[in-house]
């Protein structure tokens, strides 16, 4: 397992295997949870190895709820970084197209 691992849509875990990081895609909640569990250790099938930074989008954190939260209060590995998703952003935030947009200049 790589030290980065995606639980998100389809598209933003493609994008991420491109750059090098491990993930899985989900569609819904049962998905979310099973794939943060295994990714966090807390499931009998889980690797050995676990990644360093765990990434979720938004939606996938809002999802899996409690039990992310949980986990970053206990305050170990793998570190929790949350990014938005392919849809608009929840409290104002900008979408990843939008920030893409604004970084580079390409709209997608």
């Amino acid at each position: 397992m790589s030290d980065f691992f995606v639980i998100a849509e389809e598209e933003l875990v493609l994008a991420f295997r491109m750059a090098g990081a491990d993930g899985r895609a989900v569609a819904g909640r049962d998905e979310a949870v099973e794939a943060f569990r295994r990714a966090v250790g807390r499931s009998p099938d889980a690797p050995a190895s676990r990644p360093k930074v765990l990434v979720l989008t938004e939606e996938v954190a809002d999802m899996i709820g409690e039990e992310a939260r949980d986990w970053q209060a206990g305050g170990g590995y793998p570190l929790i970084v949350e990014i938005p998703g392919q849809g608009p952003s929840r409290g104002g935030r900008k979408g990843l197209a939008d920030m893409v947009r604004e970084a580079i200049g390409i709209s997608i």
